[in-house]
């Protein structure tokens, strides 16, 4: 599966050109300013960053020429020109604002990182939290055998994906957390920083000690000692080190005593080449490791409970999100019966802490019919949420009955919960916007068909773990998802897929329920789509001489990326038909005197300095129309259908879902409809919904009339105003709060 760095495949400028004057993007109201913060990387050879036809191409031929078939000794002409041909009915597709590859994506793919590092082509992992070995990986310890279990290796997987910009889902279940030992050893960790650091006044406050001090009164032989390396293996292999040596399989010395020393760590602000972004200096890690010792510590001659497990992969978690740019998103998985996890986070301390890190969700399975501790805590804190393994392990989509063991690895999801996952497994995403696809003049199958040959390609990229490469190389799972469902059912068939309930009885407990009627046309569409995706991926699998994809289609939450095309958020109502949304931007922004000069409202945000709040008014497609909902009026009962009828109909992975509720009129309804739909859904949330109930609320309903006031005040377009500002344009900026996906689970890049 590992495969050379080469650009076979090129998109000349004479063809962009000729697309460019062709097609015009189709940007929502807040999309081109969304992708110049967020997606557009900076071309250092130019001191700018880049437009979109550039990021486009660069995203195209990226993915393009991961097509196994060039990397072979003889390369057939014919493929050389069949894939020439792709990579040009894609970019049209992307540049046009008809589909997008995920965000990741569109950051990393076809930059010199992705060759390095090919797992930064997925969002999102998933990790079982239990002794594992660290196999044939680009990480391993330099006092352990690639076939040794340590307890180290999930929470060493997880830091790794996250400082690579992914999310992380991992499981924390009985089954998994009862593996690991007890804890032997009472460690005491010194961390050295040497005088000559930019980090050491700011180290030494945290508890570190001075490296040159220590040394007169000391040698480096008293214990354990590893100088960490100014890399991201460095950090991981550190914590490693702590984990291990407090269980003997991992620590045949027997030794008690860790020296860490991270002189060599660049300091806070220094650039970040690879990924993007700046450091955050050494000192987020120190108290990680500080924290992570003391919990371990007093776990000695005990077993390791799920909270502690989770504790320190939050502890991972806020690490990651220190470091300035980067994002950090977790979903910690814990089982149903599991009190102490369900409950976790009403400890408010901890809370504020590092427990804030991770979503919390409980495995469930089609017995569990009482729902009422769970919803009494959404009720509280908005958490859990659920995930059923059962019908994630011997299901694809629900009208297609039960596949015994079809996906019978699966332990757990991906934080934002659409993509059932084995262990270090991660999720492959593409999202096609069906609205404006139709009216871009693209064929739907062929826009689909693109998509599935886009995500298949990601599976032969170069991934750095070896429990990666295997599961990746057996289920070749992809995710084709669609965004703009509520937009484009709405234009295509003019009413929503729920056109009413209809008495039923629950087979076996005999109760009354109300049953969602759909609208048939809509069915038969989704099914028809559903079937072009499968025989696509079967074929390009046949080609290529690999097995077809375990799984193929899914919902994702999206968030910024639909934000691009201005379209409603994966399955998600929009917020409200007209609303004002507040996008954040660090105060130095040469954007802010083009969006000044266009007619928008710019304030200081009132929580944070030396930021900005920008203020975009925006209609929802269809916000006039007698079968518009939005997530403020549409009800509960209709949200769980909807689901439940892209579950049945269209994703054979899962379908990421926030559902909103009114708490006082419908908070006592969340535990029956769970238990009614126990056999219909794989994963879901739930949230309380709220307007603008704080000052510069990120979005805040208003009515039509406000709406077109503030619109009429906006005289300009910012990216033509921009343009001719002639702005000399800044390195490492970026809109501030913004994640790929609607709940915020997911990271931007």
């Amino acid at each position: 599966m590992q495969v050379a760095a080469k650009r076979l495949i090129t998109l000349s400028n004479d063809f962009i050109e000729r697309a460019k004057a062709e097609i015009t993007p189709h940007w929502g109201e807040l999309g081109w300013v969304t992708y110049k913060r967020t997606y557009s990387r900076w071309i250092e050879s130019e001191n700018r960053h880049e437009e979109w036809d550039e990021t486009v191409k660069r995203v195209v031929e990226g993915n393009i020429n991961l097509d196994p078939r060039l990397h072979e000794d003889h390369i057939d002409p014919e493929v050389v020109s069949e894939l020439e041909t792709e990579a040009q009915n894609l970019f049209k597709l992307i540049y046009s604002l008809s589909a997008t590859p995920s965000g990741r994506n569109l950051w990393i793919s076809g930059t010199p990182y992705q060759d390095r590092n090919g797992d930064a082509l997925n969002n999102c992992w998933f990790v079982a939290v239990r002794p594992q070995p660290y196999g044939d990986s680009h990480i391993l310890p330099e006092y352990l055998d690639q076939d040794q279990l340590a307890v180290s290796m999930p929470f060493s997987f997880m830091f790794d994906q996250l400082m690579k910009g992914g999310g992380v889902g991992f499981s924390v279940v009985q089954d998994n957390v009862q593996q690991i030992p007890a804890v032997d050893t009472n460690v005491k960790l010194t961390i050295l920083v040497d005088k000559a650091s930019q980090s050491y006044d700011d180290s030494v406050a945290l508890g570190a000690t001075d490296k040159q001090q220590w040394l007169n009164e000391h040698t480096l032989d008293e214990g354990r000692y590893y100088k960490l390396p100014d890399t991201r293996e460095g950090w991981v292999l550190a914590n490693a080190h702590l984990i291990d040596m407090h269980f003997n399989g991992t620590n045949p010395e027997r030794s008690n005593n860790l020296i860490l020393d991270v002189s060599d760590i660049r300091p806070k602000g220094a650039k970040i080449k690879g990924f993007g972004g700046t450091a955050s200096g050494p000192m987020p890690l120190i108290e990680m490791l500080f924290d992570t010792n003391t919990l371990l510590n007093s776990r000695v001659g005990q077993k390791l409970s799920s909270v502690d497990c989770t504790d320190m992969g939050n502890l991972i978690g806020k690490t990651v999100v220190a470091g300035n740019v980067r994002r950090s998103a977790e979903l910690a998985l814990g089982s149903s019966d599991d009190d102490a996890f369900i409950t976790m986070k009403q400890d408010q301390k901890k809370l504020y802490h590092h427990r804030w890190a991770s979503n919390n969700s409980v495995a469930v399975d089609t017995q569990k019919k009482d729902y009422t501790a769970v919803a009494d805590s959404i009720l509280h804190n908005g958490e859990p949420g659920i995930v059923n393994l059962e019908l994630s392990k011997n299901y694809g989509r629900l009208i297609d009955g039960r596949q015994e063991n079809i996906d019978g690895a699966v332990e757990g999801t991906n934080p934002c919960g659409e993509i059932s996952l084995a262990n270090g497994e991660p999720c492959n995403l593409f999202e096609v916007f069906p609205s404006v696809a139709t009216e871009q003049g693209f064929d739907l199958d062929q826009a689909f068909t693109l998509g599935t040959r886009f995500a298949k390609r990601v599976t032969f990229s170069n991934y750095d773990w070896e429990v990666s490469r295997n599961v990746i190389s057996q289920n070749h799972r992809i995710g084709i998802s669609m965004s703009g469902i509520q937009d484009w059912i709405l234009k295509a068939f003019g009413n929503r897929v729920v056109r009413g309930f209809k008495d039923g009885v629950d087979p076996e407990t005999h109760e009354a329920i109300k049953e969602p009627v759909y609208d048939q046309r809509v069915v038969a569409k989704f099914d028809e789509l559903y079937h072009d995706i499968v025989a696509a991926d079967n074929a390009y699998s046949e080609t290529l001489g690999c097995m077809p994809s375990v799984k193929h289609t899914t919902v994702k939450p999206s968030g910024t990326v639909a934000k691009l095309a201005g379209v409603s958020e994966g399955m998600h109502f929009h917020y409200a038909g007209y609303l004002i949304q507040r996008i954040r931007f660090q105060d130095s922004d040469p954007l802010l005197p083009a969006l000044r000069l266009s007619g928008y409202k710019v304030e200081p945000d009132v929580y944070t300095k030396n930021t900005v709040c920008v203020e975009f008014p925006v209609r929802a497609a269809h916000a006039d129309s007698a079968e518009f909902a939005s997530a403020g009026t549409v009800s509960i009962e209709e949200q769980f259908a909807t689901q439940a009828f892209l579950q049945k109909y269209w994703s054979d992975n899962a379908v990421s879902c926030t559902i909103t509720f009114q708490p006082k009129q419908e908070g006592s309804k969340i535990a029956g409809l769970m238990k009614q739909y126990r056999h219909s859904i794989k994963s879901t949330s739930l949230l309380p919904y709220s307007g603008s109930d704080f000052k510069q609320a990120p979005k805040e309903p208003i009515s039509k009339d406000i709406y077109e006031k503030r619109r009429a005040q906006i005289t300009n377009n910012v990216k033509d105003v921009y343009a001719s500002l002639n702005t000399m344009d800044k390195k490492d900026l970026e809109l501030i709060d913004q994640s790929d996906c609607v709940s915020g689970a997911c990271p931007v890049r």
